[in-house]
């Protein structure tokens, strides 16, 4: 038996001791030792978006654990693994559960210098990130391009990529609703905190040219503004729309100025890629620093905690302890 929390309908989730003949199909079987709690997780749970595409499920989009059955022969009992996305807790059950029964191209080995709970504390948020922030040196945006702007700072995705992005000598600056995380977000190394509000507006076609690059979380007005503000030749990555899916933007920057966007999906992402950005992560996250980004909880306090992420409360990121 083991413990998992589980959807039964769109607004009904409750924790539920099952057997590991209710695990649905895969070739891989894994002891969860650590899930997160990500903005989608947050709509599942909260039934705030049609998020689960079948029921029951349980949610959580990504995990850590290790290997206990394998059928596949890149895994054997006792790897330490890493799964990010592939519509895991969407259409397939997800990590808020002690066990876990997956397709085995589905994951990736724990990188050297990490532990699982290390691994969930950056999360899928982080691993999104580094995404983004690869996105833009594969792009050849460089410190000396000028300056960078992240919105959602204060968040998950935001939190890593203004951390990494200043570990890399970049000139970051924070976009954020909550003045008074300010000191936090100069701690991860931002040089300046922006009010999100004089982004959240609609944009003019063209504002002045401030950004060399942006990674955007917000999508909508604000991703439509960043775009109008980012420099002759800057390049901007959107990774998310807690704002909204629209873009109500111009072509003017794209044709004017050369400016780029960039989408980052991490959900599909091919396994080289992932893989390389989870050695990235391995590299260059100061492991210390994890522990002030993530606040740990069982999986008794998923709700709550997904409910607060809804209502904008929250700094940093979850930290699930499912055997706790």
């Amino acid at each position: 038996m083991f413990q998992a929390l589980q959807l039964t309908d769109k607004d009904t989730i409750a924790l539920t001791q099952l057997n590991e003949t209710d695990l649905p199909e895969g070739d891989v079987t894994v002891a969860v030792s650590y899930s997160t709690i990500n903005y989608k997780d947050a709509l599942a749970v909260t039934g705030s978006a049609p998020i689960a595409k079948s029921y029951p499920m349980v949610p959580g989009i990504d995990f850590s654990g290790v290997v206990t059955q394998s059928d596949d022969p890149t895994y054997a009992v006792g790897d330490k693994v890493v799964l990010n996305g592939w519509g895991v807790g969407e259409k397939h059950w997800g990590g808020f559960a002690q066990q876990a029964r997956v397709k085995g191209k589905w994951l990736i080995k724990l990188p050297q210098g990490l532990s699982e709970a290390d691994a969930m504390r950056i999360g899928t948020a982080g691993y999104t990130a580094m995404l983004c922030c690869n996105a833009l040196r594969s792009h050849d945006i460089t410190p000396d391009s000028g300056p960078i702007i992240v919105s959602g700072a204060t968040g998950g995705v935001g939190s890593i990529a203004v951390y990494i992005l200043a570990k890399r000598g970049y000139d970051v600056h924070a976009l954020s609703g909550k003045p008074e995380q300010t000191d936090y977000l100069m701690k991860l190394g931002a040089k300046a905190v922006i009010d999100r509000k004089d982004y959240a507006e609609k944009a003019r076609a063209l504002g002045q040219q401030l950004w060399a690059g942006a990674v955007d979380v917000a999508g909508s007005h604000t991703l439509a503004n960043i775009i109008a503000n980012t420099q002759y030749g800057g390049v901007v990555t959107a990774c998310g729309l807690a704002q909204g899916m629209d873009l109500p933007s111009s072509v003017a920057p794209f044709i004017l100025r050369g400016v780029s966007l960039v989408g980052v999906d991490s959900v599909y992402c091919p396994v080289a890629k992932r893989q390389a950005a989870w050695n990235d992560l391995a590299a260059e996250m100061d492991i210390e620093k994890l522990s002030d980004i993530a606040h740990t909880i069982g999986l008794d306090g998923v709700e709550a905690a997904s409910k607060a992420l809804m209502a904008g409360t929250v700094t940093g990121r979850y930290l699930v302890d499912v055997q706790k």
